[in-house]
Parts: structure tokens; C-alpha cells; sequence
């Protein structure tokens, strides 16, 4: 994709294949931060490559009793120890895998640190994904919510995990391919522990497509 663009898209945890092929390839990143919270969403969980295939990591919250909550103000619930299983679900997929030690000290503090809110957690995790891939960016946030927008593309569409988008990416190798096969759109961190420094090159050489 040579054409430079402006995007729009939600912060999710750990973002999918999908979320940053538009973002490496994009020009401009403007995040949406003025949305309300919905459920079975990427906002809080994604998905890695487990020994048992495709495996969902949950970021538990706390829901308001009021029917529309704001992402901003949605408290991520520590009383669970979900840090320390994230962590351990990742070692046990990845650990194999040939880059993770590469990258294991500066992604270990996001899973020991306690954040309380869900949204500046998966900020301070997309940072520290664009510190691994060396991929530098503009990005901004919203001020307001828009349901239509017109002067950049609109990926905000990415962020329902229960009717994914069907797009074709290129294969590479996974720690358990021979088991079940390729499993495409999981984590970013799983192409990133399986493809290390040329994580990039795949994301830059990969198309999107808007709905």
C-alpha cells in the first residue's frame, strides 16, 4: 500500500493483525476515545495462538449499572490476578517462539504495573508494540464522538470481535502451525514473537479494506 492515509480506529488490547495493518500503513492515527463501552469487543481481549489453537484473553472490568458508560471511564477490575494469567498463558504459547525472549523485558512491566482504567492500558500497551516494531507515528484522539466521518478512513469497525471482517493476509510461522494450521487476525504479539524485526515489513507489505 503506497498510498499514504488518515485513519480512525479504536485502542484495543493488544491489536489484531487487522487493526495494525491499517495503522503501519497509515499516514495519520487518530484514535477513538469518545465512544461509549460495548461488550464482546476488542477493547478488552484479544486473541493468541495456544498450544490448545486459538485462545481469548479477557481484560475483566468493571460495568456500570447505567446502560451507557464511556471507554474512558471504564475501570479495569485488578482485585482479579488477570495480569499474572495473561502473563502465563503468553510464556506457555510463546516462550518456543523465536523472538519472544527479544522482546519479553519491555512487554513484562505491562503485566506486573496495575493501570485503572482500560483505556490508557491499552494505550500504554500500544506504545509499547510501537516501540518493538520501531514503528514511529502521528497519532491523536478524538474531542468528540462522530458517527460518520469524512476526511480519513473509518476502521472503527475493527473493534467487534464477534463479526470479523474477512481479509486475506499473507501466512507465516507459527509456534504451533503443525498442529491446527495458520490462524490468521490473532494478537499483534503473535506476529511480532514469531517474526520479530520483520513484523513491519509484513504489516507495510499487507492491504485493508473499509467497509
Amino acid at each position: 500500500m503506497t498510498e499514504q492515509m488518515n485513519i480512525i480506529l479504536h485502542p484495543t488490547y493488544f491489536p489484531n493483525i487487522a487493526h495494525f495493518v491499517a495503522i503501519a500503513n497509515a499516514d495519520h492515527v487518530e484514535f477513538e476515545v469518545d465512544d461509549n463501552f460495548l461488550k464482546q469487543t476488542y477493547r478488552n481481549r484479544t486473541y493468541i495462538y495456544g498450544a490448545n489453537g486459538k485462545l481469548g484473553l479477557n481484560v475483566p472490568v468493571i460495568h456500570s449499572q447505567k446502560n451507557r458508560q464511556k471507554h474512558r471511564n471504564v475501570k479495569i477490575f485488578n482485585e482479579e490476578n488477570w495480569q499474572s494469567l495473561h502473563w502465563k498463558s503468553l510464556l506457555s504459547a510463546y516462550r518456543t517462539s523465536p523472538f519472544f525472549e527479544y522482546y519479553e523485558d519491555e512487554l513484562q512491566p505491562l503485566f506486573t504495573e496495575k493501570t485503572e482504567y482500560i483505556l490508557d492500558f491499552n494505550l500504554k500497551c500500544f506504545e509499547v508494540i510501537c516501540d518493538c516494531l520501531q514503528l514511529e507515528l502521528n497519532t491523536s484522539k478524538t474531542v468528540t464522538y462522530q458517527k460518520s466521518i469524512e476526511n480519513k478512513m473509518d476502521f472503527r469497525f475493527l473493534v467487534n470481535a464477534k463479526k470479523e471482517h474477512p481479509q486475506d493476509y499473507d501466512t507465516y510461522t507459527q509456534v504451533f502451525n503443525s498442529k491446527y494450521g495458520f490462524i490468521p487476525n490473532l494478537s499483534i504479539l503473535d506476529l511480532l514473537f514469531n517474526e520479530g524485526p520483520n513484523a513491519l515489513n509484513y504489516l507495510e507489505s499487507q492491504t485493508i479494506i473499509p467497509l
